[in-house]
């Protein structure tokens, strides 16, 4: 196979596995992104957020003000511009992070267990670092 259709074959592959894991979410993909930058980046505005999602900054304040409203963010004027918002990560929003983790881990968890075989875990174990890398490469370009 060549490295086009390879390419294709895993596009469809994981998007489809990523929408075949949604039903174990509890909250919008929106406010679970929010959660998961926040989590793994520090203090953002809502600009970064939306630019390493590569969305729009309104998307991301729709979610935003949703989990301010939750008190699972925490704004505060940005150190050196004070027209910017900094968010913060509340515990309560790291514990419902760690929630919807959990759940979708769970859900593909149960359908590894149920579908592959010991050897293909193996090969999907291996896998990983590869998928891992391409995502680190794609996102210096």
């Amino acid at each position: 196979m060549d490295d086009d259709r390879l390419a294709e074959e895993l596009r469809l592959a994981v998007g489809q596995l990523v929408r075949a894991v949604r039903p174990a979410d509890t909250m919008p993909p929106g406010e679970a992104a929010v959660l998961g930058y926040l989590d793994r980046g520090g203090p953002l505005t809502t600009a970064d957020i939306a630019h390493q999602r590569g969305v729009s900054h309104q998307s991301v304040a729709k979610a935003v003000k949703e989990l301010l409203g939750q008190g699972l963010v925490l704004a505060e004027a940005h150190p050196s511009d004070g027209r910017k918002l900094l968010l913060h990560l509340t515990p309560a929003g790291r514990s419902r992070l760690t929630e919807e983790r959990r759940r979708r881990e769970n859900w593909l968890g149960a359908a590894i267990g149920d579908v592959l075989s010991s050897d293909e875990r193996e090969t999907l174990a291996a896998a990983v670092p590869l998928l891992s890398r391409l995502t680190a490469h794609l996102k210096t370009k």
